[in-house]
């Protein structure tokens, strides 16, 4: 059978979107490494500067009052500066983070500013050089993320663009970050896109691929740990894996619990909203006066939790509590920064605990040692706060090249975000998303036609008239316009009401249209969601749905059809995005 001949025209468009989408993989992926190495860079410089890392203090540590000093009032005026770059710079008034890269290219809509961009950009670098008690990864992917839109704003021909270039951002920051250039990928699919579409997996691969180059090779960054494990011995030791994962569940649901919570309530303070990082700050610093273990991402501290005898029980017990609360309080109270690195920290602190109490416990039965504990504990904590179970599974393999410490991992990540999902749901991102009335939990579909307003879709074309109208004049409109109701609206433009045209046939000509004018069961607002449209219509009998304001001013007419169509829209475009393959 000979073959179909491939137009040459289609054949022309799918080498030129392969190109296009190949070197935008490659720039922004160049791109979103060199920025996140140089944002882990002057972070380094920060710190040592300001005394907050562990170097720079034992440097100084014969003036132990300019320690206590710089402990003290370094989170403090960095808070300070904080709260002035959001409140000045920033459009959104808080600081940029992943939740609002999966919003964007969820919703097809424009992502922050670039001038907010960089304004939270330097508020997470001001905070992490001060000591705060967030993550380095948040503020990561969103400058790959606004890399990236910067590509997606060229005129370069191809559909759909921006989701995937905002992916190739994140794929090459996490890369970049994680020395790991294939859970860079998986997590940009995971997390931010929400599906793994061929057009789509070829360029965040180059991407990630890129950052990993630039990150490993040319760089030569070092690992974010080493670790040596010659394997499980002990089958048993599977049950304690995944009873430890489930514990860790727990912790990472009340770390989530306590993120959202406390944000509510520093909301609620009366302290101006530029001061608040300050005074998290400060209270940050009196803590950190016994426990200099809570400043800053503690990329030590979590090195030494692998070690054997490192830490002691209670030591390690006080430093999950202590990073917990210190984390919850900076991000709560506006520090800008992720959740990423605090809760691997607490996971591999959290598990170095579980390893050193298995010994600990009168049975006989044998350990594998810290190691093994730490590194599950660390990935079943943070998997479900970020939502990306096969990305926390990948970072164990590419961090540490050991197949069975992986598998030990991978037992715990599967048992934590079994738990974690029923208790909480899906991430701590999703769940910033809800409250801000993005449910991703309905499914991506029901979650975009939720962030879609029905007010898009409003037509003038309806037959209005004044409740002073007589039928017949009633009946003469709606037979010039071939439509079988009406809009009454009085004088000062309010709806009063419809009138079916079955309702009218029957009545005098010269009674009034206002006697006749009901409301009608449904009415749209200008913030009814197409998602609410969809489950009000059902039963209703009518052309078109009235639409008014919060004053009772008549707007217009939503159609039946223009609702089913921004439905069908919506899902159609959703399967394309997730079935295109160039």
């Amino acid at each position: 059978m000979p073959a179909v001949p491939i137009p040459d025209r289609l054949s022309q468009t799918a080498v030129y979107r392969i190109l296009v989408l190949s070197l935008v993989g490659v720039a922004v992926g160049t791109g979103a490494s060199l920025a996140a190495i140089g944002f882990v860079e002057a972070l380094t410089a920060l710190n040592d500067l300001l005394l907050i890392s562990p170097y720079a203090r034992i440097q100084y540590e014969t003036q132990p009052g300019l320690v206590t000093a710089a402990t003290v009032l370094v989170p403090g005026l960095g808070g300070l500066l904080v709260g002035l770059l959001v409140r000045y710079g920033v459009a959104e008034r808080r600081g940029l983070a992943p939740p609002d890269t999966i919003y964007a290219v969820q919703t097809r809509t424009r992502p922050p500013s670039l001038k907010s961009g960089l304004a939270s950009t330097a508020a997470a670098l001001v905070s992490l050089g001060a000591g705060a008690s967030v993550g380095q990864y948040g503020p990561l992917v969103h400058m790959g993320a606004m890399l990236g839109n910067l590509a997606a704003r060229l005129k370069l021909g191809v559909r759909n663009l921006q989701p995937v270039a905002l992916a190739c951002g994140v794929a090459a920051a996490i890369s970049t970050a994680f020395n790991a250039p294939i859970a860079g990928l998986v997590f940009a699919h995971e997390v931010i896109l929400r599906h793994y579409s061929l057009r789509a997996f070829a360029p965040v691969t180059v991407a990630s691929a890129t950052g990993y180059v630039f990150a490993n090779v040319i760089f030569d960054r070092p690992a974010l740990f080493l670790v040596s494990f010659e394997g499980v011995p002990h089958a048993y030791e599977f049950a304690l894996f995944a009873a430890v994962g489930i514990a860790s569940a727990l912790l990472a649901c009340a770390f989530m619990a306590l993120v959202l919570w406390a944000g509510r309530q520093a909301a609620r303070t009366p302290l101006p909203q530029p001061l608040r990082p300050m005074a998290a700050g400060l209270a940050l610093g009196l803590f950190a006066l016994q426990v200099p273990e809570v400043l800053g991402v503690g990329q030590e501290t979590l090195r030494f939790a692998t070690i054997d005898g490192a830490f002691q029980p209670g030591e390690l017990a006080l430093l999950v509590a202590a990073k917990l609360a210190a984390t919850v309080l900076c991000v709560a109270f506006g520090f800008v920064g992720g959740v990423f690195s605090p809760a691997l920290l607490i996971g591999i602190l959290f598990g170095a605990l579980c390893g050193t109490l298995v010994p600990l416990v009168p049975l006989p039965i044998e350990s594998s040692g810290v190691v093994v504990y730490a590194i599950r504990g660390m990935m079943a904590v943070t998997s479900p706060v970020i939502g990306a179970p096969l990305t926390t599974i990948l970072i164990v393999f590419e961090l540490t090249r050991n197949y069975d410490l992986t598998i030990a991992a991978m037992v715990a990540v599967v048992f934590s975000n079994l738990v974690a999902y029923r208790i909480f749901g899906r991430s701590l991102f999703d769940a910033q998303l809800k409250a801000r009335g993005f449910d991703l939990s309905l499914g991506r579909d029901k979650a975009i036609l939720e962030s879609r307003r029905v007010i898009d879709y409003l037509s003038r074309a309806a037959t209005v008239l004044p409740p002073s109208a007589s039928v017949r004049e009633l009946l003469a409109e709606l037979a010039r316009t071939d439509r079988a109701e009406a809009a009454v609206v009085d004088a000062d433009g309010r709806y009063r009401g419809t009138v079916q045209l079955q309702d009218a046939t029957s009545v005098a000509g010269d009674r009034p249209v206002g006697d006749l004018a009901e409301r009608t069961p449904v009415i749209f607002d200008p913030d009814t969601s197409v998602w609410a449209a969809i489950q009000a219509l059902p039963g209703y009998l009518g052309e078109a749905v009235p639409l008014v304001d919060t004053d009772g001013r008549f707007l217009g007419v939503v159609p039946e059809e223009a609702v089913i169509r921004a439905y069908l829209d919506a899902t159609n475009e959703l399967r394309t995005e997730e079935n295109e393959a160039a």
